[in-house]
């Protein structure tokens, strides 16, 4: 900009001797900006006090040694984690709930720690320049615990144990917020990491983590040490570490991936049938959506009994008992567990390897996850046992609950609940709701433009964190056309719009409808379905 004065009579001279110590001057170093605090928060609506600012994690190295084979134990950790800074940091957090901290370094230093609530306030011996790469070394103690049988139908207390035993050893279960009582981390999906699991565990006991085994060697004393590599980015609360009597199921590799399930040992022989399903399951999503987006998948069939499945990265958990038959409930039947399986496998390309930049953004994973479990019910399956009649039934259905779904629980995007009910978070809204979204964009671009932005959202944001203004505009982009009224309403009005090409769908009245069940299919289905 010109100075205002740069012509006046007689200042000419200082003037541009000014102009001239300023074009000398150097510029602004970012490296040397003052240092300030990490922020404890990102600021994300439905967690206030999750994720931690200053830095990105790069890579996650995490350290376990099993005690015994016993399901509930202390277990000492140790988490080398390779950061970056985005600010000069004089001090940062971690988010940890665990048991307790005995040592902290940041570059080699020991560094100054507190703890208040769940962070984990680390202040380095020297502050960290802006851009700089960093590592963090945590020596902790965590370990899995006992849920009490009363509370074993209790969404929200299970995921607050998060690493927990199981009749056959112990699993983990982190979603949405509670992978930092399993290790110190930055626990929100917006700062995915590549992950190393080493673990040592007694002879005899077997050891499975997210991604590829590449290691697995004995060492003293009749112990076992195992090395997993998760190669691709993945959101902390998607950790699974699965320890006991298990039986790993080699199923060699379908379309360039390797496929391995993990059982129960005592159950492996009853579970294998329905394991086997998901080679078919895998043709069908890539046959839908492009390739698979990571190196590995398999099944986890825990003994445990919890109200839930689960998309942990690479690796899906699930009840046994969802496999097994038993009188009077649809378990056991491949007409209800198959869709239930496809949703699980959707959900590592929608969640997974594109995760939600915030929890408000879970519609994201949900819709799109029921969206093919439906799809797959209606083309593979039963839809007349599994949907209570066909896709497009379903979809009138739900559509007619949509002003009952927004008044309980939010619109679709913007959901009303979180960390003080998770299990409210995880509405029908998010699931049926998102689905009825999806269809309604399908309704109004078309079938061809609405696979081609299924396969384009998958590829372009693959490995990141995505937002659903993200989705909006690569929707408006594959379109052809500004698609951000239209599915505005949709996402965030507190009234369900119009469904394109349906002038005879009708929304009932919030008040017509009861809470419970709000849709023709088992009324257990989202008992335990993620």
């Amino acid at each position: 900009m010109r100075h205002p004065g740069f012509f006046v009579r007689g200042r000419t001279l200082a003037l541009v001797t000014c102009a001239l110590l300023a074009i000398a001057a150097p510029p602004v170093d970012a490296h040397s900006a003052q240092p300030a605090p990490g922020a404890a928060d990102i600021g994300d609506p439905l967690f206030p006090g999750l994720g931690n600012g200053g830095y990105d994690v790069r890579h996650y190295t995490l350290d376990l040694v099993y005690g015994s084979a016993a399901p509930v134990q202390s277990v000492p950790g140790r988490v080398t984690i390779d950061a970056k800074a985005t600010q000069a940091l004089s001090r940062f957090d971690l988010d940890y709930s665990g048991d307790s901290v005995e040592r902290v370094t940041v570059d080699r230093r020991a560094a100054s720690f507190t703890r208040a609530g769940d962070e984990l306030v680390i202040t380095p011996a020297r502050p960290i320049r802006n851009h700089h790469r960093f590592v963090v070394v945590v020596n902790y103690t965590s370990g899995p615990r006992e849920i009490a049988p009363e509370d074993a139908g209790d969404l929200n207390k299970v995921l607050a144990i998060a690493w927990f035993a199981t009749p056959s050893g112990s699993i983990t279960a982190a979603q949405p917020n509670a992978a930092h009582r399993i290790l110190p981390s930055n626990d929100v999906p917006s700062d995915p990491a590549r992950y190393t699991f080493h673990a040592i565990t007694p002879g005899g006991v077997t050891f499975v983590a997210n991604g590829e085994l590449v290691r697995r060697k004995a060492i003293s004393g009749g112990r076992t040490r195992w090395t997993y590599e998760e190669r691709e980015p993945m959101a902390s609360e998607l950790i699974q570490l699965a320890f006991g009597a298990l039986s790993v199921i080699d199923r060699g590799s379908d379309r360039g991936v390797r496929l391995r399930d993990v059982a129960p040992t005592s159950q492996a022989g009853e579970l294998e049938p329905a394991l086997a399903k998901e080679i078919a399951h895998l043709d069908y999503m890539t046959e839908k959506v492009g390739r698979y987006p990571f190196r590995t998948y398999g099944s986890l069939s825990s003994d445990a009994t919890f109200p839930f499945a689960l998309e942990n990265q690479t690796l899906s958990l699930y009840p046994s008992f969802v496999f097994l038959p038993l009188d009077g409930t649809p378990f056991g039947d491949p007409r209800f567990y198959e869709p239930l399986m496809v949703h699980e496998l959707a959900h590592q390309w929608f969640g997974d390897s594109v995760m939600p930049e915030r929890w408000s953004d879970v519609w994201l994973n949900e819709g799109h996850a029921t969206w093919y479990e439906f799809e797959y019910a209606q083309e593979r399956g039963d839809p007349e046992f599994y949907l209570g009649g066909t896709f497009e039934e379903r979809m009138r259905a739900d559509y007619a609950a949509g002003d009952t779904f927004r008044a309980l629980w939010g619109p679709v995007a913007a959901p009303s609940h979180g960390h003080e009910d998770i299990a409210q978070m995880f509405s029908p809204n998010v699931y049926d709701g998102g689905a009825v979204v999806l269809y309604a964009l399908r309704q109004e671009i078309g079938d061809a433009a609405f696979r081609r932005l299924e396969r384009r959202w998958v590829q372009r944001y693959r490995g990141e964190a995505a937002s659903t203004a993200d989705f909006i505009a690569l929707a408006s982009r594959v379109a052809h056309r500004d698609l951000t009224a239209f599915l505005t309403d949709w996402l965030y009005g507190t009234k369900t719009p119009a469904m394109p090409g349906h002038p005879d769908w009708t929304v009932d009245p919030a008040a017509a409808r009861p809470a419970a069940r709000l849709a023709p299919s088992h009324a257990d289905r989202l008992a335990f379905k993620r």
